[in-house]
This record gives C-alpha cells, sequence and structure tokens, in this order.
C-alpha cells in the first residue's frame, strides 16, 4: 500500500494526511503517483480536461501514460489538486536511449460522445501509419462488431462505463477471422480479467482510452503495433 503524504490546505490552514492513488500501468506493474508530500497543493476552482491529466512514466517498463490528477477535498470545502513529479524510468543514466524516426506527437481528441471515441481511435491508428482507416459501410447485423477498417485491421471501439468483456474480444475475434484481418480493440472503460487473457490467447490487440482521447497499449501484440510503426 502507498505510503501516505502531507497535504497542507492553503484555505484554512490545515494539513492532512493523503494516500496517492495507484493504477495498474499496461505491462501490470502498480504505478502509484508520485504525489510531493507538503508541495503547495493548488485550489481547484474549475475543472478542464487537460489539467484533470497528468503524464507519468512507470518505473517498472518506462512507459509514459496519463493519469487522473489526483485531488483531495478538504474538510473546509475546498478541493485541491495535487501536485506530481515524473518518475524516471528503471535504467536511466546507464545507457543512451536508442533514438527512433521522428514523428510529430499525437494529438487526441477529447472524447465526451461515442462517436469522438471512434473518432480519437480512427486517428490514432492514422497516426500509427495505417492508411485508409475508416467506418464500414455496412454495419454487422446485431449492433455492429466493427466500428472502423483499415488495411488488414478490422476496429472495435467500446466507448461504454463497463469493461470490455471476453465475449466482445471473441466475436471481434470471429469476425476479424472470416475477413482475414487482425480484430483490434480500444476501450473507454478497460477489460475484465477474463477478455485480457483471452485476447492474449487469441492474439488480439488491446487499447485502453482515457477521456482526453489519448489510446495506449494493454497487452504485447498492442505493443507490437506501436513498435512496427
Amino acid at each position: 500500500m502507498a505510503k501516505s503524504v502531507p497535504v497542507p490546505c492553503p484555505t484554512c490552514g490545515r494539513e492532512h494526511p493523503f494516500t496517492p492513488p495507484t493504477y495498474p500501468c499496461a505491462c501490470g506493474a502498480p504505478l502509484t503517483l508520485p504525489v510531493l508530500p507538503g508541495a503547495a497543493p493548488q485550489l481547484l476552482a474549475h475543472r478542464t480536461w487537460q489539467e484533470s491529466w497528468v503524464a507519468v512514466r512507470c518505473a517498472g517498463c518506462g512507459r509514459q501514460g496519463q493519469w487522473p490528477r489526483p485531488e483531495f477535498d478538504c474538510t473546509c470545502g475546498a478541493v485541491l489538486q495535487l501536485p506530481v513529479e515524473n518518475v524516471p524510468a528503471a535504467g536511466d543514466g546507464a545507457r543512451p536511449a536508442v533514438r527512433r524516426a521522428a514523428r510529430a506527437a499525437f494529438r487526441p481528441v477529447t472524447i465526451r460522445t461515442e462517436r469522438d471515441a471512434v473518432t480519437a481511435a480512427q486517428r490514432y491508428l492514422r497516426w500509427l501509419g495505417y492508411t485508409h482507416v475508416q467506418r464500414p459501410a455496412h454495419r454487422a447485423a446485431g449492433g455492429g462488431v466493427v466500428d472502423l477498417v483499415a488495411g488488414g485491421l478490422v476496429v472495435r471501439v467500446d466507448p461504454t462505463t463497463l469493461p470490455t468483456t471476453v465475449r466482445d474480444v471473441e466475436c471481434l475475434w470471429l469476425y476479424a477471422l472470416a475477413d482475414d484481418a487482425t480484430g483490434v480493440c480500444f476501450s473507454l472503460a478497460g477489460y475484465t480479467t477474463e477478455a485480457r487473457a483471452r485476447a492474449d490467447g487469441l492474439g488480439v490487440p488491446l487499447f485502453v482510452m482515457d477521456l482526453s482521447g489519448a489510446p495506449r497499449a494493454l497487452n504485447d501484440r498492442a505493443e507490437a503495433m506501436v513498435r512496427r510503426r
């Protein structure tokens, strides 16, 4: 369990203990947001999407992901945003990083609707280098297993607030198999444990998206897609 850090409230002057939240990194390691102990928090008057997320690098695998910025509700009524430091990846300084071909930074689409989620996945695939990423001309019977198609890919985008299920993964895989393509899944709420295990067994790349519209690879097959591009 993460150790608590002291949080001073700039409104009432009281100091409170706060336990930083821990999230699962795509590599499987727990990532505890490194809240700076004793640092002056910011009073939150108006919440914006951009300021609600913070970039933190996993010390285990080196991935940098976007995570919800930690907040604290003081008993005086003030809502505080807590400062977070980035953690260097394991082995930083031991050897120089291998430079890859330069690529423009991905520009996400803020997700407010189901259409936004599909647009975010479409833009990300184009950023990876897949061409002709488009919505299928004909939706599959029974609700549309596939939301996007590209060269050799059929893509499902799950914008719901419930984790994507094993049945969803299996349906996508069967659809891709019939189309001689690779099924790729994007989910806003993540995946059930069974769905992740089944996807690994079937070789289905899994991506998860946050509300800022920035997808990240969740399994080895998804990581391989990103590395190839």
